[in-house]
């Protein structure tokens, strides 16, 4: 689509007659946040380092702005791949003065924005090797975002935080999504860490691609809801308006019926069905939580 920043089309990635990717797809538009989710050694890393230029896909197309030119507009992208290159032995504000004498970036002013924007404005000339865990993080996407990226492609960077620190990277990325149009892609191991950050989701497992999925269409399919199946969808979906006021439902595929509302009245539902002539063919209250929705795409983690 004209809109995507990020377009993949059938990647794929062989170490030594081991495919480790296989047929991978995904399309990122611009201004979104997508969540590239997986367990450990699903192929996200990998993924990641074809986009970033370390590593060279087996095959696969990829553009960039619907542009094949990637080398040119990586310039317009910054990546942070597994843990921040952080010289341990300078300050968080030195940190960022190497990296703009690396990149060659004019705006020196730029350092004191990042280091306000990541919470780290008042570390003054303590060590980066003293940081917390939480702060080397922080700094590793202050880094990315020195020369002001258009696009944010971040590898695990919730990996290993306490809650806190999940909360506070995720308070980044969306004020850099939502004040400054920054696209993100983003990787972890857990659905639930940016369940609540992510505008959509692309499931992966053992190099395959299990589902592209938006986040609205995942809290509908994880949403607490009844669902009922009669010998008429079109009969019953009247009558859940007409008879019983209900306007929270949607049709599936195959013809089910998910109920979002009276959840505490599922036998109210099954006479009114029964007394307006259908004939009932499933009727049960249903539901999942996050955890468990993507434990049923890639299989138990603990395997």
């Amino acid at each position: 689509m004209a809109n995507d920043v990020i377009s993949i089309k059938g990647l794929c990635k062989t170490y030594r007659k081991t495919e480790v990717l296989h047929d991978f797809r995904l399309n990122v538009g611009r201004g979104h946040i997508c969540g590239l989710i997986g367990p450990n050694g699903a192929g996200k890393t990998t993924i990641i380092k074809i986009l970033a230029g370390i590593l060279a896909p087996t095959k696969g197309e990829i553009e960039f702005y619907g542009d094949t030119n990637l080398d040119e507009n990586r310039k317009r992208m910054s990546f942070m791949i597994e843990n921040p290159m952080i010289e341990g032995g300078l300050s968080a504000y030195e940190n960022l003065m190497y990296i703009r004498y690396l990149r060659g970036y004019p705006d020196k002013g730029r350092i004191d924005e990042v280091l306000e924007l990541v919470g780290l404005s008042d570390t003054g000339n303590k060590k980066a090797g003293k940081f917390s865990l939480g702060m080397k993080q922080r700094l590793g996407i202050g880094m990315a975002l020195l020369t002001r990226p258009e696009v944010l492609v971040l590898d695990e960077p919730v990996n290993g935080l306490d809650p806190e620190g999940i909360v506070e990277v995720r308070r980044i990325l969306q004020k850099l999504s939502h004040e400054e149009n920054v696209t993100i892609l983003i990787s972890s191991h857990l659905l639930s860490e940016l369940s609540e950050l992510c505008t959509d989701f692309s499931i992966i497992n053992k190099g395959n691609l299990i589902e592209n999925i938006s986040r609205e269409e995942l809290h509908d399919k994880c949403r607490s809801h009844i669902t009922l199946r009669t010998d008429d969808e079109n009969r019953t979906a009247a009558l859940l308006e007409k008879v019983l006021n209900i306007k929270a439902y949607k049709v599936m595929p195959g013809g089910e019926i998910h109920i979002f509302e009276h959840l505490d009245d599922i036998g109210g539902i099954s006479q009114a069905v029964f007394s307006n002539g259908l004939t009932i063919l499933k009727l049960c209250e249903e539901g999942t939580s996050l955890e468990d929705y993507y434990i049923s795409k890639v299989g138990d983690l603990n395997e």
